[in-house]
């Protein structure tokens, strides 16, 4: 890992990438926009930031090679964040606007049930429901900010091994997931303050960490990322 840890910012052409780029350099990073495959080769993390819907972002990172660089990416076991809209592009479908996704989790996106507003607008707690190096030395009350309306369900026999964390807003959604190399988010931890800062860090000391022994999660299929 290099000293200044670089993280490549995935940009599909939606959003503000300013606060994701300031709280990287806030946490003894550099950040880099990434908008070709190319622009990412050596980056010590990878980080698809989220703002939008499924479908235009999918097709962006289809056009620009940016889908099956992010798969190839998760695939050799390199360290990979996604945040809000970023988690959810990792699962195979979305219900938002019916898009196929990267099909790195199994599960698809779905609309936040008995919510008692939508969007879900503003700070929420995370329930771990096990450890990881993400969420070190954070408080169990600590509150994170949230904008969606929408969150990823994994399914099938390996899904609930990706669930880290879950947040109530009506019924309970998963709002953090992780496994091997792959950490997601479904809170927005540049616009969380010291919390998300120091989660930030985290994330930036666990993808340096030459011993976490990961290996790349394993996908499927790259259809959902060529289709």
């Amino acid at each position: 890992m290099s000293a200044v840890p670089v993280v490549a910012v995935v940009d599909y052409g939606a959003g503000n990438l300013v606060s994701i780029e300031q709280a990287i350099v806030a946490t003894g990073g550099e950040a880099r926009i990434a908008r070709v495959p190319d622009e990412i080769a050596d980056a010590d993390l990878l980080l698809v930031p989220g703002v939008g819907a499924a479908a235009p972002a999918m097709r962006r990172l289809r056009r620009s090679g940016l889908a099956e660089a992010i798969v190839g990416w998760i695939e050799a076991g390199r360290p990979f964040l996604g945040i809000c809209l970023g988690l959810q592009l990792l699962f195979e479908r979305s219900d938002e606007d019916g898009a196929r996704t990267l099909g790195v989790i199994p599960g698809r996106t779905v609309r936040l049930e008995d919510a008692p507003t939508l969007p879900h607008i503003g700070w929420n707690q995370v329930e771990l429901r096990r450890s990881h190096p993400a969420f070190a030395g954070l408080e169990a009350d600590e509150d994170v900010y949230f904008v969606h309306s929408y969150a990823g369900a994994p399914a099938g026999p390996d899904g609930d091994a990706w669930v880290v964390g879950e947040t109530e807003h009506g019924r309970r959604f998963v709002s953090a997931v992780a496994r091997a190399n792959v950490v997601g988010l479904q809170f927005h931890p540049e616009r969380s303050g010291r919390v998300g800062l120091r989660l930030l860090a985290n994330v930036l000391a666990w993808a340096g960490d030459p011993g976490g022994g990961r290996i790349g999660v394993g996908v499927g299929s790259l259809d959902g990322a060529r289709a």
